[in-house]
């Protein structure tokens, strides 16, 4: 939540450049937290509706407000709308989150997270920090955050990682990976954080079309005949 609200002054005061890796911050403790309250075993359902308030700050407002400034008061009339609609569908994400989250396959996220929604938003203003000033790449963004937003509320399914488990036997090949991958990233932060936010982004309509057309291509199995009945 800390790095959340200093994401937000940091856009009020035009520093782009820090507000956009604040929240890229923000997600990566996001990522931390859960994961450390099930190693300890100290889940609460006050912490998981806490963890929710914080996010709706960090991967709610402060993304919505950054991706205004940046590049959406260019075109105010569809501007604040399209930052309050990413906003809202946020907010709806997560309370669905919270109802669903006993229910669901805990292997998948229905619906993009908000976290990667709000690292998706980051993660272009880390690419090009300077506000834009030209009204297509207003546009461009715009259309972004609205299709963002109604990802976020979607019925897609989106990968959660939470079945990687560093506790079990060769669990060191999991380190060395997630070792070589921050490796990676350090050689070309900004142009390779932005590559994983938009694949990730897209895994989920892309597996919903891939599995959509595996099953228009399965051949259907032959209709059963009915066998003649012996007359009486």
């Amino acid at each position: 939540m800390f790095l959340g609200f200093l994401s937000i002054v940091r856009t009020i005061d035009g520093r782009f450049s820090e507000a956009a890796p604040l929240i890229g911050g923000a997600v990566i403790l996001d990522m931390l937290d859960g994961r450390i309250a099930r190693l300890t075993h100290t889940q609460s359902e006050f912490g998981a509706q806490y963890d929710s308030l914080a996010d709706a700050v960090s991967f709610g407002v402060a993304p919505a407000l950054l991706a205004y400034t940046w590049a959406l008061e260019l075109v105010p009339r569809a501007g604040w709308p399209a930052a309050f609609l990413f906003l809202a569908c946020g907010v709806l994400r997560l309370a669905r989150f919270n109802v669903q989250r006993h229910v669901v396959d805990s292997r998948f996220f229905v619906g993009l997270p908000i976290p990667a929604g709000a690292a998706q938003l980051a993660a272009i203003v880390f690419v090009l920090p300077e506000p834009r000033t030209e009204r297509w790449e207003a546009v461009a963004m715009l259309a972004l955050v609205v299709v963002v937003g109604f990802l976020m509320v979607s019925t897609f399914r989106y990968r959660s990682f939470k079945g990687v488990d560093l506790r079990r036997r060769r669990s060191y090949l999991s380190v060395l990976g997630i070792a070589i991958l921050f490796l990676i990233v350090a050689t070309q932060p900004e142009t390779l954080l932005l590559a994983a936010t938009g694949l990730y982004t897209a895994s989920g309509p892309v597996a919903w079309a891939y599995s959509a057309l595996r099953r228009r291509s399965d051949p259907r199995p032959p209709l059963a005949v009915d066998e003649p009945q012996p007359a009486p």
